[in-house]
């Protein structure tokens, strides 16, 4: 047999090819800057560095109080909607149900939603939502709470509302945005919840979390 010289080089760069074809994509790390002006409080508007979700207290369909620590060591996707929105908000809820259902074998992953109008969205008025949208508790917390205290993170954590309004059913106050937090409370990916590309898109970026 011929000893070739090139061949270990070869096979080196053949390992570092096929390593780096791997190489998983790196998903960005959004902060207040990252995001339209509008839906973010005056106060956080040169910040770029370091954002984090701030710590929550909200009211779920089972009537339990749902805290940070339900999302402890998780990977969730939020977004903000009310009961009575007759326009976006039931694409958005449809594809979060699929969402679900495609997800609901991975322990790591959770769904949050918030409503923009908590006092028309009671407890009772999100149980009987939820059972027909077909939410599984143990996955998905459709909240409600102290209003201030709900667009005070929609504004300073989330970033997906422009500004309270009257709660009317064309009271467009939220975004279709559906906001990816990942297990140390970053914002790593904002998606359009009524657009069928943004799904597939948030899909791969979960599968990218999860690995």
């Amino acid at each position: 047999m011929v000893y070739n010289k090139a061949q270990p080089i070869l096979y080196i760069l053949i390992v570092c090819f096929m390593f780096s074809c791997k190489k998983t994509r790196q998903l960005p790390i959004y902060n207040p800057s990252d995001f339209n002006p509008k839906l973010v409080d005056i106060s956080l508007h040169e910040k770029n560095t370091n954002h984090t979700v701030a710590d929550f207290e909200l009211i779920n369909q089972n009537g339990i109080t749902i805290t940070q620590d339900d999302y402890k060591d998780k990977i969730y996707v939020v977004d903000f909607f009310f009961t009575r929105c007759p326009t976006i908000c039931p694409i958005m809820t449809s594809n979060m149900v699929k969402l679900q259902n495609l997800l609901f074998e991975y322990d790591d992953i959770m769904f949050l939603s918030l409503s923009v109008t908590p006092e028309i969205d009671s407890i009772a008025v999100l149980k009987k939502y939820a059972i027909e949208k077909g939410v599984i508790d143990s996955k998905w917390n459709i909240t409600t709470g102290d209003k201030k205290h709900i667009y005070e993170l929609a504004r300073k954590s989330f970033f997906a509302v422009v500004e309270q309004g009257d709660g009317g059913l064309q009271d467009f106050i939220h975004t279709p945005n559906f906001i990816l937090i990942d297990k140390k409370r970053q914002i790593r990916g904002i998606y359009d919840g009524t657009n069928d590309k943004d799904m597939i898109r948030l899909e791969k970026d979960i599968d990218i979390l999860i690995h």
